[in-house]
């Protein structure tokens, strides 16, 4: 017993060769507390074996779609659009629905087309959201530990099939290999990490704060699930974009409605479709994911039902406008993130040779079709031309074109920059290049790019402009386009102006030798991140909350803020010791209140008690709580008043009824009860027996009666 003792007090005593329980020198040695660990850590590892089981990533097979295979051939589409097959009938599906509407799916890097898909109508948008809905009455209900499963088991097919994931993505945007795996894979893996290992604590119940006057009360908010959420995302990443809601939407316990771009359904519902089987292979419902894809037209259907309990919307700030006021028919709460017109500001002296790179990537990644994209250098007048000629040397060695059309020896093509989405903006971009071209800014490309071999993909050149002035339409619009606005300044102020000069304010960059310098101006710029010597790295610790102000929206997605939006957060209060303390009414305050007089005393006294600046004015408030001398009922009825004056003129005849009692008597204060209160010729009555000052003595100073209850300042009582 005596060693179990010693290992609790002191256990290097343990350990002592020279030790024995006679306190005399022993040549043994304690096992104890070895032992002791040796047990313990047998039984974590039993635990962790446990959990492992339980909770760890179930493997599931999904099949790969054909047209995501490089050297995969179909119809080319000359001019192709969303509506090319009702301009072309061998484009159609074999079988068509009487009155739906169709979406024809393509390459934009090639004119390729993928599929001919039906959008849906009001009606299945509804049956979607209610199929969601009932899926989520079970789900709700699960643990942290079953869903974080399911998000390990999307980690682990993602980054199994990520080349499949890539190219998928590459097939439906025109995009480069290179700018799936920064942002579809990398974002998403980043994203499903700090769910998985962070996600419980940001959501679990959490201790707040108490204060004084609660002292015997403890707090805990509480984040529920809100039901079902819809998610409305834009074409540019469509992975990363539909994947993002929904992981942060379940693991929140909702169930979620997510609607895609109709410029990447085809690659949208391959994506879903495979959290849908990951559902399945788990064991859950996988109905608790949906996928819509609609023209705008039937598009409120969604925004406005009333069982969608959030909207998280990425997209043009014109369309999240409309998203807005949709969703104030049933104050459907919406988070919003429209884009932006990001900043770069390069301090004066900076090397602009070692953050080259970082600007090509910010301005020239995905063709610039990126929400946090460089679309402003804000750069000192005196490195313009230098910095001007940089991009523009290595702009020019820049290559367009499709990474998924192997070349004729047969291997897949080096390609820098691929397609945009559609040639809807080409004509925009042109003219908003052109008018700062007239307006005596120097225009490194601009136009539409004639690609040699994809004669029918959507390519825009890489375009460098500069100088730019504030006034150019190019430094105030959103491009999202390879297009790079070169503005130069003078002073450090000055370029704060600029970079805050436009409408939007969804993120930033500062570069500069000095990092103090350089976080100072972050500081000061409208925005709702910045990245100091960097691009966007941001928005790869998904800890952060992401999103901006002013046009750029409002809300947050992406860490702790942006899962808790997605939560009914419920401030739950309770007794601390419920056996010893709970809330009591004081008889001053309990309805039917006696004395006005007593009970604004007592709220006084307890105000100053907690709040008042300084120990002594508290103590003060405490005294005034404790010295509270009355007399009850001196007058136990109501007695009629013998005479009364109006204006301190006394009134000959019957009281006309008045009568008073005395309830409480405090501090030289009187609570009166009046009946029959009288007003004549429209003056208010007065109650005497006496004018001026009196003892109490059946008397009373003359006093305004302003209400049935009221009260009387009693002279030289």
């Amino acid at each position: 017993m005596s060693s179990l003792v010693s290992v609790f007090l002191n256990p290097l005593i343990s350990f002592s060769p020279s030790w024995s329980e006679d306190g005399e020198n022993g040549g043994g040695f304690d096992v104890v507390w070895p032992l002791t660990i040796c047990i313990a850590l047998g039984i974590w590892l039993v635990v962790e074996r446990y959990q492992k089981a339980q909770y760890a990533a179930i493997s599931f097979t999904y099949e790969t779609p054909d047209a995501a295979e490089p050297g995969h051939t179909s119809m080319l589409i000359p001019n192709a659009h969303l509506n090319s097959h009702r301009e072309n009938e061998d484009l159609c599906p074999p079988v068509m629905v009487d009155g739906a509407r169709y979406i024809t799916c393509f390459d934009p890097a090639t004119g390729m087309h993928l599929a001919t898909l039906k959008a849906d109508s009001e009606d299945e948008i509804a049956h979607k959201i209610g199929l969601a809905a009932e899926a989520q009455k079970t789900w709700r209900q699960t643990s942290f530990g079953r869903r974080r499963r399911v998000l390990r088991s999307l980690n682990k097919w993602l980054v199994e099939n990520q080349d499949v994931c890539a190219r998928t993505a590459c097939r439906d945007t025109g995009k480069t290999l290179v700018d799936a795996a920064l942002g579809e894979i990398i974002t998403t893996c980043s994203k499903l990490s700090w769910l998985i290992d962070h996600g419980e604590r940001a959501l679990r119940p959490e201790s707040r704060a108490s204060n004084l006057i609660l002292c015997y009360k403890s707090s805990k908010v509480y984040y529920e699930p809100l039901g079902v959420v819809a998610g409305i995302v834009s074409w540019n990443y469509p992975l990363h974009n539909a994947w993002s809601p929904i992981m942060a939407s379940i693991f929140a316990g909702n169930a979620i409605v997510l609607k895609c771009s109709e410029n990447v359904f085809w690659s949208t519902q391959w994506f879903v479709g495979a959290i849908r089987k990951c559902l399945h292979a788990c064991g859950h419902d996988p109905e608790l994911v949906q996928l819509v894809c609609c023209f705008p037209e039937q598009a409120d259907a969604l925004t406005r039902s009333p069982r969608i309990k959030h909207i998280t919307f990425i997209g043009s700030e014109t369309v999240g406008r409309k998203i807005a006021i949709a969703a104030t028919e049933h104050l459907t709460p919406v988070t919003l993130e429209l884009g932006g017109k990001d900043p770069a500001i390069i301090l004066e002296g900076t090397d602009l040779n070692k953050w080259a790179s970082i600007w090509m990537r910010g301005i020239f990644q995905n063709v610039g079709q990126n929400c946090i994209g460089i679309e402003r250098l804000i750069v000192h007048e005196s490195q313009h031309d230098e910095l001007f000629d940089l991009l523009k040397k290595r702009a020019e060695m820049l290559r367009l074109g499709s990474v998924l059309t192997p070349s004729d020896a047969g291997f897949v093509s080096t390609v820098d920059c691929g397609a945009m989405i559609s040639r809807d903006r080409f004509d925009s971009l042109t003219a908003v290049v052109q008018e700062a071209g007239d307006a005596g800014a120097e225009v490194h490309g601009g136009k539409q790019y004639d690609h040699v071999y994809q004669d029918k993909g959507y390519y825009f050149q890489p375009t460098i402009v500069g100088p730019v002035t504030p006034e150019m339409r190019i430094a105030q619009e959103e491009l999202f386009a390879p297009v790079a606005t070169l503005m130069p300044y003078n002073t450090l102020e000055e370029a704060i102006e600029l970079a805050n000069g436009t409408r939007y304010a969804l993120g930033a960059s500062v570069f500069g030798p000095s990092q103090d310098l350089c976080v100072e101006v972050a500081k000061k710029l409208d925005c709702g991140m910045v990245s100091i010597n960097d691009f966007g790295v941001f928005y790869l610790n998904q800890d952060l909350p992401f999103g901006g102000i002013k046009a750029s929206g409002y809300g947050r997605f992406g860490g702790p803020e942006g899962l808790r939006a997605l939560t009914n957060v419920k401030a739950i209060m309770v007794d601390r010791w419920p056996a010893l303390a709970e809330t009591a009414i004081p008889k001053v305050l309990d309805y039917p209140i006696r004395s006005l007089v007593l009970s604004w005393e007592f709220v006084s006294g307890l105000v100053s008690f907690l709040y008042a600046d300084g120990w002594r004015k508290r103590i003060a408030g405490l005294w005034r709580l404790s010295d509270r001398p009355r007399i009850p009922f001196l007058l136990e009825s109501l007695t009629p008043l013998d005479r009364y004056y109006i204006n301190d003129v006394e009134c000959d005849g019957d009281s006309g009824g008045l009568s008073m009692g005395i309830f409480y008597l405090s501090n030289g204060l009187i609570n009166l009860t009046i009946q029959g209160y009288q007003v004549q010729d429209g003056r208010t009555a007065f109650l005497s027996n006496e004018a001026g000052n009196a003892s109490y003595n059946s008397s009373l100073a003359v006093k305004d009666i302003e209400d049935i209850n009221c009260c009387f300042k009693i002279q030289n009582l």
